[in-house]
C-alpha cells in the first residue's frame, strides 16, 4: 500500500498534504498547543497574528515533508539529487579525500529525511547516521527500511561511538540530529538558544574529540515546494585547541541563526524546552 500511494506524481501528494494540513489545524488541532507556547516564548514581541502564519506555514511544511518521505519509497537516484542540491561537498570532501572521516550535524530544519538521501547519493563516501530506535517494530522496520534505501547505515546512537572504533578503518561520514532535548539521564550542555535557557547534547561533541573527526554543521534551506539547498560549514578541524562545549556552542549558533530566518521550517511539534535549568551549579 504504502509503494502504491509513492508511486502517485507530487502533485498529488502535495493535494493530499494540503487535506492533512487543513485537518490538523482545524479539526485536529495537532500539537496546537505545544507549538503555541513555543511560538510565544521565542518570539514574544511579536503579534499573535503573526505567530498563528509561522503555526500555520510549519504545519504546511510538516505536512509537505510527510508526503515527500512517503514519495522518497519510490523516487529514483536522480530524482533525489535533482531535488537537494549540496552547494559545496568539498567543505566534506577535502577531508575525506585525504582518508580521514567526518561527522556531520544537523537540526530538525527542512527535510531532514531528504537530507540524509541527498547526502548519501552524493558525497561519494559512507554514510554512517546515528537514529533513535522506535518502540513499535512494524514502523522501526518501515522507517529503517526508507532512511537506508539510498545506502545510508543506520546505527542507534547509543552505540554510534562504539560501532565506529570497530570499524575505524572505513572512511566515512556519520551524521547526527542534534537539536533534540535531552533526557534526564543524559549529560548536557546548558546555553540560550532562541532566548531560552536550552540542554544540548554534547554526545556528538564527545565522540569527535575522542576519534579527532571534523565536524561540519549542515544546513537545509527549502527553496521551494519540494526542493532543497543544502550547504556544510566547518565547526571544528579535528585538531583546534577549544574548550569543552565549544563546538556545540557553534551548533547552538547555527542552527538558531537558521531557525530564526526560516521560523516554519523548524521542528516547532517537539517539545523542545522539557528540562528546567538547574538553579545551583553545573549539570
Amino acid at each position: 500500500m504504502i509503494k502504491f500511494f509513492s508511486r502517485l506524481p507530487l502533485r498529488a501528494l502535495y493535494a493530499f498534504s494540503t487535506f492533512l494540513y487543513l485537518l490538523a489545524f482545524y479539526v485536529v488541532r495537532h500539537r496546537h498547543q505545544v507549538i503555541r507556547g513555543q511560538l510565544e516564548k521565542v518570539f514574544p514581541e511579536s503579534s499573535g497574528a503573526e505567530r498563528e502564519r509561522i503555526h500555520k506555514r510549519f504545519l504546511k511544511n510538516f505536512c509537505d515533508v510527510m508526503v515527500e518521505v512517503l514519495k522518497s519509497v519510490s523516487m529514483t537516484n536522480d530524482d533525489m539529487c535533482g531535488r537537494v542540491q549540496i552547494v559545496n561537498l568539498d567543505a566534506a570532501r577535502q577531508y575525506l579525500d585525504a582518508g580521514q572521516s567526518v561527522m556531520l550535524v544537523t537540526s530538525h530544519l527542512g527535510n531532514w529525511e531528504w537530507l540524509l538521501h541527498g547526502v548519501t547519493l552524493q558525497l561519494g563516501y559512507p554514510v554512517d547516521a546515528a537514529y533513535k530506535p522506535l518502540h513499535d517494530q512494524w514502523a522501526e522496520r518501515l522507517m529503517l527500511g526508507i532512511r537506508s534505501r539510498f545506502g545510508a547505515r543506520l546505527v542507534p546512537a547509543k552505540e554510534l561511538l562504539a560501532d565506529f572504533l570497530r570499524r575505524r578503518g572505513v572512511v566515512r561520514a556519520v551524521a547526527m540530529n542534534a537539536d533534540q532535548a535531552p533526557v534526564s539521564t543524559d549529560k548536557r550542555y546548558w546555553t540560550l538558544f532562541l532566548g531560552q535557557d536550552t540542554a544540548f547534547y554534547i554526545g556528538a561533541e564527545q565522540i569527535a574529540r575522542a576519534t579527532r573527526l571534523p565536524i561540519l554543521y549542515v544546513r537545509v534551506r527549502r527553496v521551494r515546494r519540494g526542493y532543497y539547498e543544502v550547504e556544510l560549514k566547518q565547526l571544528w578541524d579535528g585538531r583546534e585547541a577549544t574548550e569543552p562545549n565549544t563546538v556545540t556552542e557553534r551548533y547552538a549558533r547555527a542552527c538558531e541563526l537558521d531557525v530564526l530566518e526560516s521560523p516554519a521550517d523548524w521542528l516547532w511539534s517537539y517539545r523542545r524546552w522539557r528540562l528546567k535549568k538547574p538553579l545551583y551549579g553545573a549539570d
